[in-house]
């Protein structure tokens, strides 16, 4: 969603330089403690019952800066061991890294065992980096009694402090960390700020376009030791959304892409695309997605969704229901279809970057609504205030939710980022008739970690106006279970062979480093139901 559209629905909803200063932000960032050639601290990821993949990024020299291009290459160490010491080494090899892939490391530990938490570190010259903590996922068919799962989203370092990461890092009762997209911005300074207010500046300050400020904005936020604590702690499983690139991005382009000024859209997209692959701990498919699906016993499989790169360009109006339109691709979407078929787990989870629930204004009953679609041009599932999300992409989500329904698949959960804001909802198959038509699935969206949301882009204290917007979706929406549009934070998404819970916390000032979390809200879903309750 464009910051434009953004903050129109927002408001709609609430009315009814770059070397030196990198390298001085950069290591003061890291902290006096930090060894000096890992400035960007250590991650995992992508967890499988005999694998995880290990990242890191190293520093050789002063001037191997991140999207500098230069530096010494290097022979990195790496090991993995039963205990924090490292006197049970399990693992080990070396690797080397140079400013070709900007000094990056990454690693695919194979023969771990299934369902076991490890301590790894790298080495250079026989300097340590910080000690990781990571686990493998539990054996295909493993009975799982239970799992819990950090859950974030859109996380913009001019708007504020990762203090969501630093309360997530400090709990003991997670397995790993769910990221839904909007990992960086690529905005230029004051673009995209907290309410108009940087809170901390961009490096570079421009707008990224190229290899080398891609890479410069990764290491940016990598610096963050509070983004850097909780890699450290957990894997993480990630999916991109736009911001990763450029605002509003599909198949072809982007709203927040000119050619003209700033040259072809391949070439911007290359150069996110390869600095992602470099600073992310994420696995690729053979053919070069980043789709793909985690298993975790027989408790619950995550399929992570690329909804960015197959795209058909946003729309607006009835054109939203051109079955030619597509948000996944075809090749994606019968992956996904057979997926769900065939998964032999208790819980679908299905991380989303966009919301699948329809949101629209001026809902009405189906016997009407339809008609009036026809006659008046607007689209079969009501007037959608968000056509980036799949209210844009109608075609798609009717085949998605009938597959569900025609299969008879139960316990589908969506995991969504991208709005800023807080979300229970039922999945309806027919938005306009529900509750007497059935819910197909369940939606938990997540907040933002520090982006705008409704406060912030009006300019007025919380919950001063939101209240009422948040009565209005909920009314004209009856599938919205619940709606929070104020606060920035995470989801706690607790996984049970009974149940699914997630539990929202907000935090109490995202312009503060050392800002506090509280709950939020807290809703549940039983298994075989497809719908919601308060827990």
């Amino acid at each position: 969603m464009s910051r434009f559209e953004r903050r129109d629905f927002l408001r709609a909803a609430g009315a009814g330089a770059a070397g030196v200063a990198a390298a001085g932000l950069l290591a003061g960032r890291a902290g006096a403690a930090q060894p000096a050639f890992f400035q960007h601290g250590v991650a995992s990821g992508d967890p499988l019952p005999d694998s995880v993949l290990l990242w890191t990024r190293v520093t050789p020299s002063a001037d191997a800066l991140p999207g500098s291009g230069v530096g010494p290459a290097v022979d990195v160490g790496w090991q993995v061991a039963a205990d924090s010491g490292f006197a049970q080494v399990v693992a080990s090899g070396s690797v080397r890294t140079g400013a070709d892939r900007d000094h990056t490391v990454k690693v695919d530990v194979r023969g771990l065992s299934p369902a076991t938490g490890y301590h790894y570190r790298f080495l250079v010259d026989g300097v340590s980096s910080p000690v990781g903590r990571t686990s493998t996922a539990p054996a295909p068919d493993a009975d799982v009694a239970g799992l819990r799962f950090g859950v974030v989203s859109c996380a913009n370092w001019e708007a504020g402090y990762f203090s969501a990461y630093r309360h997530l890092a400090a709990r003991d009762d997670l397995f790993g960390i769910v990221h839904l997209g909007d990992y960086i911005y690529e905005y230029g300074s004051g673009d995209f700020a907290a309410g108009g207010r940087i809170i901390r500046p961009n490096v570079p300050a421009h707008e990224i376009l190229t290899l080398a400020d891609y890479r410069m904005r990764h290491g940016l936020y990598k610096s963050d030791p509070d983004l850097r604590a909780l890699h450290a702690r957990f894997p993480w499983m990630i999916v991109w959304d736009d911001h990763e690139v450029a605002n509003d991005a599909w198949s072809g382009g982007a709203e927040n892409h000119d050619p003209v000024t700033e040259g072809p859209w391949a070439s911007r997209l290359a150069a996110s695309r390869q600095a992602y692959y470099e600073w992310m701990p994420v696995r690729l498919r053979a053919d070069g997605g980043i789709h793909r699906r985690l298993r975790f016993g027989r408790l619950a499989e995550l399929t992570l969704l690329d909804l960015r790169s197959h795209r058909s360009q946003q729309t607006s109006g009835a054109a939203v229901d051109d079955p030619a339109r597509t948000i996944t691709g075809d090749a994606q979407m019968d992956w996904l279809k057979s997926g769900l078929s065939a998964s032999e787990t208790r819980w679908r989870l299905v991380g989303n970057s966009v919301m699948i629930s329809p949101v629209a204004l001026g809902a009405l009953p189906a016997y009407l609504l339809g008609p009036l679609a026809k006659l008046l041009g607007i689209p079969a599932g009501g007037l959608a205030i968000n056509a980036d999300q799949w209210d844009g992409y109608t075609a798609d989500r009717r085949e998605v939710l009938g597959h569900l329904r025609d299969h008879r698949i139960e316990n589908t959960v969506f995991l969504t980022g991208d709005i800023h804001t807080s979300w229970a909802n039922d999945v309806p198959l027919t938005a306009a008739t529900y509750p007497l038509s059935p819910s197909v699935a369940t939606e938990f969206v997540v907040p933002s970690v520090t982006s705008d949301n409704i406060d912030d882009i009006l300019k007025v204290p919380p919950r001063s106006l939101s209240p009422i917007a948040e009565g209005v979706l909920r009314t004209t929406n009856r599938h919205v279970r619940q709606v929070e549009l104020d606060a920035h934070g995470y989801g706690v998404l607790d996984v049970q062979q009974a149940r699914v819970r997630m539990d929202w916390y907000a935090l109490s000032d995202r312009t503060r480093a050392d800002s506090g979390a509280s709950p939020l809200m807290s809703f549940g879903t039983a298994s075989g139901s497809q719908r919601l309750v308060r827990a």
